[in-house]
């Protein structure tokens, strides 16, 4: 773009208009953070006026460049930044009901909720780190299917991220392995404010970022304080011409540039500005009118130049794949059949069945076996651990490894590192593959933050995690979850399945592959259990959430008691159920992997499975009781841990901790001769 003195005029015209949207939509909304739009503004117009690769009538279109405010608390700024670039977003039904019930326009960027919106942002960090599995799914994929002449994937993911974002931890374990993979499509500017919600970003944060960020293996520009325009692009520029390593682009930015009294503040950081403010400072710009929301006309069309110039890309695009089609008939249907996330058609038609065995199998084992045939039939199935797949079992056996300048393999090396590997994962599940991310249970812990993010945005990212329970042995509390089970299914959307035995374990891949609106955790066994019958196991045993596994000898009737029980527990259930049928109590025995796949059926199924009438019921798990309650009902007992485990063999823990057959008995007992005493069944 030349830069003569109409085109500056309206250049400034078009960033103004971002600054004066983004106050004006904060002080309507009375919440929210108007500095960092107003500074970043010139940011935002120069990605998407001059450098990014986008089209605003098609933003699903798929070689688009990928763009990421990693700082979501600057959500103004996107909105209006694509408001103005011709997205289908609204003046008044998004921009002017900020922040209020039912818009579209939330505090944070939400994924899903506006076109333009690549990824929900907001916790910090989460936002970059994302990016990174996102730039990464570019580069597996160019890979696998760009050939000589044809670079049909050929696109590059900006990211906007703040110095609250690079304090969070995740984003240097994340940017750590994007450096170490040479992540050249990755570009980040960094908004240097020096302002947080405490003040001065001195008092707690003067480390050397671009120093770091040159350890890490990125190429890092700093433009201090010249952020002209033509600067920005050319640094920009600049950037792209890098391949082998990702990109940082230092940026000094003032808060509420352009506010006589807020400018260089914390108090224009979490709050609005002020009527009084908010006037002074469109005086002080000389802007036009002091009618909130106004937008000039000609600032409006010059920003929408946006529009025909996204649809040349886009449709030159469309024709280099056509040619692309006709020269590769093999592989464009299929990238088309994955970029819109259907499956291999007959993907699942035969199961894994497991037959029954005298030999005790940990779920990890019989997961890896799984797992190499879900691989064979789902090309785009890739993942990897932290540092931990030769006891998760996770390896994708003769697919490669992902390494720098290398992305064609499938098996990735996330390195000790769960917090990113979560945040990667769900980027690689945005950008069309289907990821796993593995490690041990307790370690969960972790990795919340994102796993959380993958509900919010009801992605299908599948994270496995193994030593599941007490019974990993030896490594002792520290390694030994038990809080962790009930913490995450206590999350929305997400579905957390522990199964027990390999029929249950092959279901269990099954359901999390086929998944398409919800995210999966894998909860996998150290320790060995007996692998049940398959014809004992229905196909739905996952999507049902829980199921009858043999019932009492008293059947079609009602039994006298339900043992209930998930992974390497059931089995436990079941040697109590035979002594206690051997005293001519009726026993019923339930396998629950997926509580909440459980709670999510109609009354019908769930009566069926667990009758209202029998309200004895025992439940056992090793792990934390919470949430087992609503199962067994107050005549019932819920047998789990009540604090923290110990160092031991499995076997002796088990038995310590008191998860044994005769247990389990006693409490079956007393279990019905409380309910017989209250008049129950």
């Amino acid at each position: 773009m030349t830069a003569t003195d109409t085109a500056t005029a309206l250049d400034r015209l078009c960033v103004d208009t971002i600054r004066t949207l983004s106050m004006d939509g904060v002080q309507k909304a009375n919440s929210g953070h108007p500095g960092t739009p107003m500074a970043l503004a010139p940011v935002a117009y120069v990605l998407y006026a001059r450098v990014m690769r986008h089209s605003p009538r098609h933003p699903a279109w798929p070689d688009r460049d990928r763009f990421v405010l990693s700082c979501g608390h600057a959500s103004m700024l996107l909105y209006s930044t694509l408001y103005l670039a011709g997205y289908d977003v609204s003046l008044e039904n998004d921009l002017e009901r900020f922040r209020q019930l039912g818009s579209m326009a939330a505090g944070h960027p939400e994924y899903g909720d506006l076109p333009g919106i690549e990824v929900t942002t907001g916790p910090l960090g989460q936002g970059i780190s994302h990016a990174v599995g996102m730039a990464l799914a570019e580069r597996m994929l160019a890979a696998r299917f760009n050939r000589p002449g044809h670079e049909i994937v050929d696109h590059r993911t900006f990211v906007i991220a703040s110095d609250g974002d690079l304090e969070e931890g995740i984003s240097g374990e994340a940017s750590s392995v994007a450096g170490h993979l040479g992540l050249g499509r990755l570009i980040s500017l960094y908004d240097q404010n020096h302002i947080s919600i405490e003040g001065d970003t001195k008092i707690a944060f003067t480390e050397n970022v671009g120093k770091r960020y040159e350890a890490y293996g990125w190429h890092v520009q700093d433009l201090e304080e010249d952020i002209g325009l033509d600067n920005l692009e050319r640094a920009l520029q600049n950037a792209i011409a890098v391949e082998d390593k990702p990109s940082l682009i230092i940026v000094r930015t003032h808060i509420a540039q352009g506010s006589p009294n807020k400018h260089d503040t914390a108090g224009a950081h979490g709050s609005p500005l002020g009527e009084e403010e908010v006037k002074l400072t469109k005086e002080h710009m000389g802007w036009p009118s002091l009618e909130p929301f106004y937008v000039p006309e000609k600032a409006l069309r010059h920003f929408r130049r946006c529009i025909e110039r996204g649809e040349q890309l886009e449709s030159e695009w469309r024709e280099r794949f056509d040619a692309y089609a006709q020269a590769h008939p093999e592989l464009a249907p299929e990238l088309e059949r994955i970029i819109a996330g259907r499956l291999p058609q007959g993907w699942d038609r035969e199961v894994p069945k497991f037959h029954a065995s005298g030999s005790m199998t940990a779920t990890r084992k019989s997961s890896e076996t799984v797992l190499q045939w879900a691989a064979a039939n789902v090309p785009e199935l890739v993942g990897g651990s932290a540092d931990l797949a030769p006891s998760t079992l996770t390896l994708i056996a003769d697919a490669g490894s992902v390494e720098a300048g290398s992305y064609v393999g499938r098996n990735l090396h996330f390195g000790i590192r769960e917090h990113a590997m979560g945040a990667i994962v769900n980027g690689l599940t945005l950008h069309y593959l289907r990821a796993y991310g593995s490690t041990f249970f307790t370690f969960s812990d972790y990795m919340r933050g994102s796993i959380r993010l993958s509900a919010l945005m009801r992605l299908p990212s599948i994270f496995v995690f193994t030593h599941d329970s007490i019974g990993l042995g030896e490594d002792g509390p520290t390694h030994q979850p038990i809080e962790q089970l009930a913490g995450l299914r206590a999350m929305p959307v997400l579905r957390v399945v522990r199964p027990a035995g390999a029929n249950e374990t092959a279901l269990a891949w099954h359901y999390a592959i086929k998944s398409t609106d919800h995210p999966t955790a894998l909860v996998l066994s150290r320790q060995g259990i007996p692998t049940w019958n398959p014809a004992a196991v229905p196909a739905d045993a996952i999507d049902r959430g829980a199921y009858v596994l043999r019932d009492s000898f008293r059947e079609p009737d009602p039994p006298d008691l339900v043992l209930l029980a998930s992974g390497t527990e059931v089995h436990i259930c079941a040697r109590a159920a035979d002594a206690l049928e051997a005293e001519g109590i009726a026993t019923r025995v339930v396998s629950m992997p997926c509580m909440e796949s459980f709670a999510a059926q109609d009354a019908s199924y769930r009566e069926q499975v667990l009758p209202p009438g029998v309200r004895a019921r025992v439940s056992l798990e090793a792990a934390a009781t919470f949430g087992w309650h609503q199962w067994v009902g107050e005549v019932g007992e819920a047998i789990g841990m009540e604090g923290f485990g110990a160092s031991a063999p499995a076997g002796a823990l088990y038995k310590h901790f008191g998860f044994t057959p005769e247990r389990v008995a006693d409490a079956g007992r007393a279990a019905v001769k409380r309910a017989r005493s209250s008049g129950a069944g």
